[in-house]
């Protein structure tokens, strides 16, 4: 194959990326597209650029995307004010319903926006394919679960057939009903079934800062439970954290907190000696 062909300009250098992709040929990657970098269409457009990229290398990858920003969006239109306890949104009949139809709707644009490109997608989620499970998280939070079993063959039957799964943070609890996951929640508990050998999370930060706000490029999980223990790590980023440590505890070999602003940060944390964003191992 020629890379040059292949990579962008401005991508990782092509001797490293030759490395690396033996070590990662046989192995599965699951890529978490959230935080609020899905609105912009340019970092959208990026994302599914790279996708187009890792899937010509030959790369088994899983994608599942979250959607917050969209659903405030559509939620605004509608004036319902949403109410968080922990950071998830409490989720009633008619919000789960606005939450279904953004995400599907959102899952339908990765698919036939990577399928415009000539990569095949396929989508997953509550109406097509459903693959997840759940119990509910909190009788307050209402309409809202925590993956309790992942249909793994249907994920490992499309990717056999060199499909790309397009995975919604939707499950089915009791009498079918849908239910909404936090999307990191719902991306941890895919690659932890599938024991892929990366989980990586793009969002709209660098990664995991130290105390004077400088990157982290590798860390361990009890290094990062110090951090989390002192006070340099707080807030929203505590629940991508856990989410890293429970995957790392579980048979996935490291996972990366990525910028999803910048680009190829996905092609240069896969393919560079240097990363682009923090990988979080067990050891």
């Amino acid at each position: 194959m020629d890379l040059k062909k292949v990579l962008p300009k401005n991508g990782p250098p092509i001797e490293e990326v030759s490395k690396y992709i033996e070590k990662y040929k046989n192995d599965l990657i699951v890529i978490k597209y959230g935080g609020n970098v899905f609105i912009d269409r340019n970092i959208f457009n990026n994302f599914i650029a790279d996708i187009k990229i890792l899937n010509k290398l030959g790369l088994s990858i899983v994608v599942v995307h979250g959607g917050g920003p969209r659903i405030k969006r559509e939620l605004d239109k509608s004036n319902i004010k949403s109410k968080f306890i922990k950071g998830l949104r409490v989720t009633d009949k008619r919000i789960v319903n606005i939450v279904k139809n953004v995400l599907i709707d959102f899952n339908n644009d990765i698919v036939n926006s990577l399928n415009k490109e000539k990569v095949l997608a396929v989508s997953i989620n509550t109406k097509n394919n459903n693959v997840i499970e759940i119990i509910p998280e909190d009788e307050e939070l209402g309409y809202v679960g925590i993956p309790n079993k992942i249909n793994t063959s249907i994920i490992e039957n499309i990717i056999k057939k060199n499909l790309i799964p397009i995975i919604s943070p939707l499950g089915l609890g009791k009498n079918n009903q849908t239910y909404n996951i936090n999307g990191d929640t719902a991306a941890g508990a895919i690659a932890k079934s599938l024991k892929s050998r990366r989980l990586f999370l793009m969002t709209n930060v660098e990664g995991v800062l130290d105390k004077e706000k400088k990157l982290i490029e590798e860390i361990s999980s009890k290094e990062i439970l110090e951090m989390i223990k002192n006070g340099t790590i707080t807030e929203g980023m505590i629940p991508k954290i856990n989410t890293c440590l429970d995957a790392v505890n579980n048979g996935v070999a490291a996972v990366g907190i990525i910028d999803g602003r910048k680009q190829h940060s996905i092609l240069f944390e896969i393919f560079s000696d240097k990363g682009s964003g923090t990988l979080i191992r067990r050891k």
